[in-house]
């Protein structure tokens, strides 16, 4: 079975790092970690990303062209924003916009 894949935004890089790694965790999902707007616009065309995570720190100006930019790209995208709350929260998080 293939992964599903996830892209994080983040721009704290040890929590981006967790986070990546948390969700790396799961034999089913591959998370790729990006730190800038720029560097998540580049790798969103690399692979076929099923969900993007916006983690603390995105702030609203980077959120909206974010959002714009990979909706126009896949309108199919899920979006979740996550603020923290420990691992438990964020896999339930991931599978309730994946919907599994």
């Amino acid at each position: 079975m293939e992964k599903t894949q996830i892209l994080v935004v983040g721009r704290h890089p040890e929590i981006l790092a967790t986070v990546v790694r948390l969700l790396n965790n799961n034999p089913n999902w591959n998370a790729t970690g990006c730190l800038s707007d720029e560097e998540a616009i580049a790798a969103f065309s690399t692979r076929d990303f099923k969900l993007v995570l916006l983690g603390g720190g995105v702030d609203e100006i980077s959120e909206y062209k974010l959002n714009e930019y990979f909706c126009a790209e896949k309108p199919s995208i899920k979006i979740v924003q996550h603020f923290g709350g420990g691992s438990g929260l964020l896999s339930a998080e991931i599978f309730e916009a994946l919907g599994s």
